[in-house]
């Protein structure tokens, strides 16, 4: 299947707890919705093609979050600053999304500033070290899609490709794809001739409370099909991300239950359990995990950075 039905799919699935999606093309011929928003710069990129804004609830379509957006004009970047306060229009694709019609209408407000300030809700894991290249991965339990606890030594003699996500994520750039990019992966994984098959996805949601089995499984239905084969969508416990979290360098801020900005982490463990590879951001492509899969499972060295 497609990336392109994947992405309906996922707006179907999303339309269901309440949002309502319409489409119209772009010039670019894909279909895009338009929403109206408002929000405080946070920082911008050197470049000017992306822009952090801590943005108000987009009524609809996504609630108050702090996100790194791409900019249509980096023209309309000129004459506005960090901790001003812009309104602006998101629009969103089927795989992608930007910011345009950024217009500054003052400095940041007082209740805003609280806000941006807060600290992780998983703070008390802090002292947790970040690991390295080699290191072994604490064996954590998760919550799977079926109701089972698993932890991580349940896969020893497997190579493990595990990333994080939350369904209530909307943003194509985000979550959605990197479960595109576990499913193109896999495909190269199940092509690959005589290719190992000792390897084994784990999707990890941070938001267990909205994130239920029933949730996961009907989500994880959407990029996998019915072919549920060596991947699995799961939750991790503000427990095990106060201590996980550190360990990865993975940010996730809250207010109450809801995700205020989060990071992203793709991990590879080795099938001792050790860090073989980190993927950050969501700029990696599927050839590249699949790369890096192939060759824990084929036992190659893990190449340790100094």
């Amino acid at each position: 299947m497609k990336s392109l039905n994947f992405c309906c799919a996922l707006l179907l699935f999303l339309s269901a707890f309440g949002r309502s999606i319409s489409a119209a093309p772009d010039a670019g011929g894909q279909n895009t919705k338009a929403y109206s928003a408002q929000g405080v710069v946070e920082q911008i990129a050197p470049d000017r093609r992306t822009v952090t804004i801590h943005h108000q609830n987009i009524p609809g379509y996504m609630m108050e979050m702090t996100m790194d957006f791409n900019v249509k004009n980096t023209n309309e970047l000129s004459g506005i600053l960090p901790n001003e306060e812009i309104t602006f229009t998101l629009v969103v694709g089927e795989n992608d999304e930007w910011v345009e019609n950024l217009h500054r209408i003052g400095k940041i407000a007082e209740a805003m500033t609280n806000k941006m300030s807060m600290p992780l809700d998983m703070s008390h894991g802090m002292m947790t070290p970040e690991l390295k290249l080699g290191d072994l991965l604490p064996d954590y339990e998760l919550t799977a899609e079926d109701g089972t606890r698993i932890h991580f030594a349940d896969f020893r003699g497997k190579v493990v490709a595990f990333t994080f996500f939350y369904t209530r994520c909307p943003l194509p750039d985000y979550c959605p794809r990197m479960s595109n990019n576990f499913h193109e992966t896999r495909k190269l994984l199940l092509a690959t001739p005589n290719a190992p098959t000792n390897w084994q996805f784990l999707s990890i949601s941070f938001d267990p409370d909205f994130d239920t089995p029933e949730v996961l499984s009907n989500y994880g239905g959407v990029y996998r099909g019915d072919d549920a084969d060596r991947w699995i969508f799961a939750s991790a416990s503000a427990k095990t991300l106060a201590n996980l979290a550190p360990n990865l360098d993975l940010m996730i801020m809250r207010d109450g239950t809801n995700i205020m900005a989060h990071g992203l982490r793709t991990v590879v463990l080795d099938p001792q359990g050790q860090i073989f590879r980190q993927l950050d951001g969501n700029k990696w492509k599927p050839q590249e995990l699949a790369d890096a899969i192939l060759q824990a499972a084929r036992g190659q060295p893990t190449v340790v950075q100094p």
